[in-house]
């Protein structure tokens, strides 16, 4: 890649799906010279599941590990446990060391969906986090005033309502710092509800004599039922949905945040998804026919042509031969018992109306009708009462 190409593809990187950089002319500079950068992402193993909303950052880090950086994926087998609380409006709990190892079976497995793994700098900060005692705790914390994490948004919210803030919470970007400290890290990326966690890595690293990092944030994605993608709340389109689950749920979200994941989840070219954007709202294309095209997308990129091509075939037997919505609610419960279900979903008022419902044969599970009352709903399936009500289940 030599001259105007290499240049382009540095101005699309640092573009797509980007919020903010800091220092932009600095790390331009630096991409454009060719020199090979140590590259930060950590990732908190807090559930089972890496979803498309971790993906983001993921594809911008295997972006730049194509042109040859070197990518160091921190694993925080420690700071999972602490918890942080960045995006969050109460106190997150502290994890068992059991739960987030139990968590971490499969995440590396999830990681080679997107990254080179035998090209990735793999760490752990528990090795570097679990020895430190209170004498260099403290040097960390003196780097930082307590109005400076007192001003962070949902801080100061929390402050405003009398809500609980643990001092534990304080020393979470303390933590995330030192990573960069420990790994040298030139450029961190992050959501842009880290961007006091991606700040503290600066200051530590030059309380510790190196040159602070430079930050990328990426904006974040919103889940099936229109918040943000979060495991928290089950809205998740996750790496290791089986295809027809995951083509289902990208038919399943708002059509107004396609254009938003072709950016941010896909690998479109830009110029093609200018002209999907604009073919949306000139009202030229059926929004079914884009939305299809995305979910093929999605699902090609974590299970291949075949994998999209089961998908796509599954959606189209089971709702659009069925004239089903593809709009269909995505709805989290609390346990998957059909009966459960169909009053957390709001199907039926009561138990009672739902043993009725069921005895009579008008309730569909994935297009197959289920009378057991012992039924269990397996996550992603449609839920189908009646001949319009529908609900998917998370």
């Amino acid at each position: 890649m030599q001259g105007a190409s290499r240049k382009e593809t540095i101005k699309e990187l640092l573009s797509r799906g980007v919020a903010e950089v800091l220092d932009r002319v600095h790390l331009e500079k630096r991409l454009i010279s060719g020199e090979k950068l140590r590259i930060k992402l950590g990732i908190d193993p807090t559930s089972p599941n890496i979803h498309l909303g971790r993906s983001v950052p993921l594809l911008k880090l295997r972006d730049l590990q194509e042109l040859g950086h070197q990518i160091v994926f921190i694993v925080g087998n420690f700071t999972g446990v602490i918890g942080d609380t960045s995006d969050k409006s109460a106190e997150r709990p502290m994890l068992e060391r059991s739960a987030v190892e139990e968590n971490l079976k499969t995440y590396l497995d999830q990681y080679k969906k997107i990254l080179d793994i035998e090209r990735t700098e793999i760490r752990y900060n528990a090795e570097w986090l679990e020895p430190l005692g209170y004498k260099e705790i403290a040097h960390q914390a003196n780097a930082f005033s307590l109005a400076e994490f007192v001003a962070r948004k949902n801080i100061k919210d929390r402050l405003e309502a009398g809500k609980r803030i643990s001092l534990r919470e304080l020393l979470y970007p303390l933590m995330q710092g030192y990573d960069s400290v420990v790994v040298k890290a030139d450029l961190e990326l992050g959501g842009t509800d880290q961007w006091f966690n991606l700040l503290a890595g600066r200051t530590l690293q030059e309380q510790y004599g190196q040159n602070p990092q430079d930050i990328m944030t990426m904006n974040l994605i919103m889940g099936t039922d229109g918040r943000k993608m979060s495991s928290s709340w089950g809205n998740t389109i996750n790496l290791f949905d089986e295809p027809k689950e995951m083509f289902g749920k990208v038919m399943s979200m708002r059509d107004e945040e396609m254009v938003s994941y072709f950016v941010h989840c896909t690998r479109v070219p830009m110029q093609e998804v200018v002209e999907i954007e604009q073919a949306l709202a000139a009202g030229s294309v059926n929004p079914r026919d884009t939305k299809i095209r995305l979910a093929h997308e999605i699902t090609k990129m974590y299970w291949g042509a075949e994998g999209a091509r089961a998908g796509e075939e599954y959606f189209r037997s089971i709702f659009q031969k069925k004239e089903l919505p593809a709009d269909i609610e995505t709805v989290r419960v609390s346990s998957y018992g059909i009966v459960n279900v169909l009053v957390e979903t709001g199907l039926v008022k009561s138990k009672t109306d739902a043993r009725r419902v069921l005895k009579e044969g008008g309730v569909k599970v994935n297009d197959a009708v289920v009378t057991d009352e012992g039924f269990s709903v397996p996550p992603g399936a449609v839920l189908q009462k009646g001949k319009k009500s529908f609900k998917r289940i998370s």
